[in-house]
């Protein structure tokens, strides 16, 4: 009866978000789920965390669901025993979405061949959509090799704003290469390395990288690793400075699109400004 409400619901396009993470589907009802989320036009985030996506047979009926939906903009499938294969099966529909921005693939069971797959997803320009956040927490079956062609997914993506790598055995030289990808991502604004294996080495290289080179990166996450209290405050002080300059170009921005045309006179030029109506846009896409 549930079931029957939930994919009603689907169908009459009146549900944004549907979560059923650790609950016991049968079969037969989890893929009425899935023909319902393909028929809906109003779902958005569809949370299958916790085991929901169990075997093959509904990786295949996820990715027939997604191959036809066109509104979900987040998919979480945290705890799903995906592996290599499974992402295999579900990728080219991941890879045709037209709205998915943030894709949570944690604690996956995948390795190296799965990491190829999801650089798909992060375009280097902006000619096609792309992740906006992407979660890859726990799956310590994927190498360094793994995670050094994602570090260059990442240092070329257009659009990437949020990486999870939390719990993963990275340790200092990956850490080390996803600080050069950090110093090239002109959108990467959070990186978590929560339980990542770092020590003081990789703490110094990416004070470095904040020190010294400009970065939209505003929140490192670094606990739970053999990191100085000293260094992670040291890291943080440098972002937060970064973040109140930016709030402060905001509000100079702001006061003069309060009057879009400002003239300067001098001796030797005449400048005017007019406001686009680009910043109303961005906004708009980051609230959504």
């Amino acid at each position: 009866a549930e079931i029957r409400d939930i994919c009603e619901s689907l169908r009459e396009n009146s549900v944004r978000l549907l979560s059923l993470r650790g609950c016991q589907l049968s079969e037969r009802d989890f893929g009425h789920v899935c023909r319902g989320a393909a028929e809906s036009r109003s779902l958005a985030q569809l949370n299958l965390n916790l085991g929901i996506v169990s075997n093959i047979n509904r990786v295949k009926q996820l990715a027939e669901a997604l191959k036809t939906n066109r509104s979900v903009q987040s998919l979480f499938l945290h705890g799903s025993p995906l592996t290599d294969a499974g992402l295999a099966l579900l990728n080219p529909a991941l890879s045709i979405h037209p709205s998915l921005v943030a894709l949570d693939l944690g604690d996956c069971m995948l390795g190296d061949e799965g990491i190829n797959l999801i650089c798909g997803l992060l375009p280097p320009d902006g000619a096609k959509s792309g992740l906006k956040e992407l979660t890859l927490s726990a799956n310590p079956g994927v190498t360094s090799k793994g995670w050094g062609r994602l570090a260059i997914a990442v240092a070329h993506s257009s659009q990437l704003r949020v990486l999870n790598l939390d719990y993963n055995p990275l340790g200092d030289q990956v850490a080390g290469m996803l600080a050069v990808a950090v110093a090239s991502s002109r959108t990467l604004e959070v990186l978590d390395l929560e339980g990542t294996g770092l020590t003081n080495q990789s703490a110094q290289t990416l004070l470095d990288m904040v020190e010294n080179y400009p970065t939209a990166l505003r929140t490192l996450i670094l606990a739970e690793n053999n990191i100085s209290p000293e260094l992670q405050q040291q890291i943080s002080d440098l972002l937060s400075e970064g973040e109140e300059e930016e709030e402060t170009e905001a509000r100079e921005v702001t006061a003069r699109e309060k009057n879009p045309w400002i003239c300067q006179n001098n001796s030797s030029s005449q400048m005017v400004l007019m406001t686009s109506g680009l910043g109303d846009s961005l906004l708009a896409e980051t609230e959504m």
